[in-house]
């Protein structure tokens, strides 16, 4: 992680300004150039609303340099304390995205550098979908990664029809370059110490990172498995882990695609017992029972330690209506009554149906809103994380097939972290039942209790309904799973979600 000497050699770049820098890459050193800021737009979707209005610059920047492969030594074991050696080496050209404070008073030291994922075939902040909120809110600043190579050049994806970022906008994009995922892991170390600084890198403007925060959401978090288990020993880049949305295997560490054929690494895979660093797993239902071809986070029993906390959330799907509706405009001042409605069970995804209405729990999206500030306490402080309880399974009805979830009389989860959209629901949440294809069987149900079952559950209509929903949610921020800060929004939304009549 150490930076060498700076090679003082800036020069007027068109685009921006160019800076050599040498920084250290595990045992390696390397020589990177920084361009930018880029003029013009990042082709990234970082919501609807306005970021400057809330304080915030974005800029994009050009990665240059070369990455080292890695290469496995012995026998790679369902353990993860995985040993990897140099391999290869090759150029590279990748580009990083960069919201931060406008004002340094603002930065709260933190920046949270995200793998971005491209699992529909192009670069996609999923993490910034989910914690935008709190990132703005405490000052954050925010870096989202190329760095893999479908997202630049294209590649096997579950959206074959999706351009790359190379292909959709050339005149901006056609510079870059990237030779294969097997370098990733060494382009998202040196896009962290160019965050971090390293040898007088200004990717953050005047502000100094002090803690690196690394992110990754589903394909990302199964990257990131993989980076923790053999990369983060040698390379030492990042402070801690949000590995959000993981199933049970790991990415490849020589570059086979997950999605083009069998995998070449053992089909479980814990986290090393010896994690040099805070790591937070967050798994939902859906990461849980796994299915369309991937295997279920159950198959990994770990322990949570002193630097491991696992979070199961009930009632939550891999993907929700939050990502694909409410984060677009969930500015912190966006009209609560506009909110609800993009919170809405839908049937229609991106102009495909789906057989049931998906997920609609807001739960997911504060609890990993909640994860990240837990993260950099425990990173800043070191104030460990609430333990939580694990969701409650039973065993798969014939051999081979994957565990089932314990029910309540509602239909909703047993066990895992508990929130008042389970405890109190008005709808049954499962982050498991849809279809068609593996796409479909990433987004959950939502299926609404008629009016009978409402007054069942809530004689007193809308008002009782509002005094347990305030309890139960005062119970998940007593025990550490929902910050304070978001019960204000949350008790409006719950009043302008309520579906009954009365």
């Amino acid at each position: 992680m150490e930076a060498t000497r700076r090679r003082y050699s800036a020069r007027a770049a068109g685009v921006g300004l160019a800076v050599g820098l040498f920084v250290m890459a595990g045992a390696g050193r390397a020589q990177v150039t920084l361009t930018g800021p880029i003029a013009g737009t990042p082709l990234l979707d970082l919501g609807k609303f306005d970021l400057a209005a809330l304080g915030y610059v974005t800029e994009e920047f050009f990665l240059s340099g070369t990455a080292t492969s890695y290469k496995r030594v012995g026998q790679l074991t369902e353990d993860g304390n995985w040993q990897v050696e140099h391999a290869a080496t090759a150029p590279f050209t990748t580009r990083i995205v960069v919201v931060r404070p406008a004002e340094a008073s603002k930065f709260n030291g933190a920046a949270v550098v995200e793998w971005l994922n491209v699992s529909a075939g192009t670069d996609l902040a999923a993490d910034w979908s989910a914690v935008h909120r709190e990132i703005v809110r405490d000052g954050f600043a925010y870096v989202g990664v190329s760095a893999q190579k479908v997202g630049i050049e294209g590649g096997p994806s579950l959206a074959p029809n999706t351009l790359p970022i190379k292909k959709a906008d050339p005149a901006r994009y056609g510079r870059l370059s990237h030779p294969g995922d097997a370098f990733s892991y060494d382009i998202y170390s040196q896009a962290g110490m160019a965050v971090r600084g390293a040898a007088g890198a200004k990717v953050l403007g005047p502000l100094a990172a002090k803690r690196l925060l690394a992110t990754g959401d589903s394909q990302s978090a199964v990257f990131l498995t993989t980076y923790v288990n053999a990369i983060d020993p040698i390379a030492k880049v990042y402070d801690g882990y949000l590995i959000h949305s993981r199933f049970a295997g790991a990415a490849s560490i020589e570059g086979a695609s997950m999605l083009a054929g069998p995998s070449d690494m053992p089909a479980t895979a814990k986290l090393r017992a010896d994690l040099r660093v805070p790591v937070i797993t967050v798994i939902t239902e859906t990461d849980l029972i796994g299915g369309a071809g991937l295997g279920g986070f159950s198959n990994v029993v770990q322990a949570d330690t002193n630097r491991l906390r696992i979070w199961e959330i009930a009632g939550a799907a891999h993907a929700d209506t939050y990502v694909f509706g409410a984060t677009a405009i969930d500015s912190g001042s966006a009209p609560v009554a506009q909110l609800a409605a993009a919170y809405a069970p839908t049937d229609t995804v991106a102009g495909a149906k789906l057989a049931k209405p998906m997920n609609s729990a807001p739960q997911h999206h504060y609890l990993v809103s909640t994860a990240l500030w837990n993260l950099d306490r425990w990173v800043r402080d070191g104030k460990t994380p609430p333990i939580a309880p694990r969701l409650k399974t039973l065993a798969g009805d014939k051999p081979g097939a994957p565990p089932q979830l314990i029910l309540d009389a509602n239909g909703d989860a047993e066990g895992g972290i508990r929130t008042p959209w389970v405890d109190v629901p008005t709808a049954r949440l499962s982050g498991l039942g849809n279809s068609p294809g593996a796409m479909g069987a990433l987004f959950g149900v939502t299926e609404p209790f008629d009016q009978a079952m409402l007054d069942k559950l809530y004689p007193g209509g809308r008002a009782e309904y509002l005094k347990k929903f305030d309890k139960a949610l005062e119970s998940a921020i007593k025990s550490g799973f929902i910050l304070r800060a978001d019960a204000a929004d949350i008790k409006a939304l719950a009043a302008a979600m309520y579906p009954g009549l009365k």
